[in-house]
């Protein structure tokens, strides 16, 4: 039996140009490659799962490779590409410091720092998640990084840039990776269902994208989990009930009410969430992303901002223009204020259930 790969390390990029969202800072790097312009130290900063280990990867492989493309990439077939993408190369030291973070660690790495490459150019050096150094590693480190040998290359990952000291921020060259848009998680999960022949509609492949707040190993994982519950054959309604993801139909109801000055329907539509194990916090926080979303759709030329499918922007723009901006802004200042107020309210339910009975009264006041 064929033993299963999930899908953030089956489909994980081997090459620049499959790299998802990161399109400015992968030609920038290319660019140092083709350029011969490389640097000593560089710091990749962002949020989890976005590419930076796998860029660090990728641009080791590259400035090894012997028979390079015109545009930087590694050609994938000279024994220092093959070594690599065995996992046999001699070229590359990975440290992680977030369980390998004391002063002897780092004094073994400056160990394999004074062996030169027996094969290739540069030897190049990653630390994974660098801000869990202790202060007296980040010492031990400071004189390495600063005057390397010619060989050597340090690439530093982090999830959290502020928590290092200033003196290794100076000697590095800093490159901020971005939370993956909607679109293009959306994107690649559809490719990545044709090649796993699975069948999934754009609607499910986007709230698996919201689930993951920008991380495209997220978006894969989150995938694999939906995959598995429901087969081959994905349908919407399974992906929300699996993730625990209220649905959109909920607040085109509420906000239905709204304007019908229903009342008692919006308290009862409430009482339906609960009665689901949704929390009443997140029902508010969804609200305030509909309020939000509905905002954008009322002008055109801020649709763009709405990262949804075609039919669901639809029913966007038509209950927008149904509302008319200034409903929009009363309502979401009315929901965002109860979220802010959620956290310590002595009676949770009663403070949401307030909110549903002022909107559902604000169409009086004008």
């Amino acid at each position: 039996m064929e033993d299963f790969i999930v899908s953030a390390r089956k489909y994980r990029p081997t090459t620049f140009d499959s790299v998802v969202g990161q399109e400015a800072l992968v030609a920038t790097l290319k660019n140092a490659i083709v350029s011969n312009r490389l640097s000593h130290a560089y710091l990749f900063c962002g949020p989890r799962g976005v590419g930076k280990t796998t860029c660090a990867r990728i641009f080791a492989k590259a400035i090894n490779c012997e028979n390079r493309t015109a545009d930087g990439e590694a050609c994938d077939e000279c024994v220092s590409c093959k070594s690599f993408s065995d996992g046999r190369s001699m070229n590359i030291h990975e440290l992680d410091a977030a369980s390998n973070n004391g002063t002897e660690d780092i004094h073994q790495l400056m160990d394999a720092v004074r062996v030169p490459p027996q094969m290739g150019k540069y030897s190049v050096f990653i630390i994974d998640e660098v801000h869990m150094l202790s202060t007296a590693a980040f010492n031990a480190f400071l004189k390495t990084l600063e005057e390397p040998p010619a060989y050597a290359i340090f690439i530093l990952a982090t999830t959290e840039k502020q928590k290092i000291p200033a003196t290794i921020l100076s000697r590095c060259q800093i490159y901020d990776f971005s939370r993956i848009s909607i679109a293009d998680i959306t994107k690649q999960l559809s490719k990545v269902a044709e090649r796993e022949g699975v069948t999934i509609d754009e609607e499910s492949l986007n709230v698996i994208a919201r689930k993951a707040d920008g991380g495209m190993r997220d978006a894969l994982s989150t995938f694999d989990q939906v995959v598995s519950y429901c087969g081959k054959t994905v349908k919407y309604q399974d992906v929300i009930s699996n993730l625990g993801v209220l649905d959109y139909e909920y607040y085109f109801r509420l906000v239905g009410n709204m304007l019908n000055e229903e009342t008692a329907d919006a308290l009862s539509l409430f009482n339906e969430v609960l009665e689901k194990g949704f929390d009443g916090g997140r029902f508010v926080e969804g609200l305030c992303e509909h309020f939000r979303d509905l905002m954008v759709s009322v002008d055109p030329k801020t649709t763009a901002l709405l990262e949804v499918g075609g039919e669901t922007a639809a029913r966007y723009a038509q209950q927008a223009q149904e509302c008319g901006a200034e409903l929009l802004y009363d309502s979401l200042d009315l929901a965002n204020q109860c979220s802010l107020a959620y956290r310590g309210a002595a009676n949770k339910r009663l403070l949401v259930e307030l909110l549903l009975v002022r909107l559902t009264r604000l169409k009086k006041k004008d």
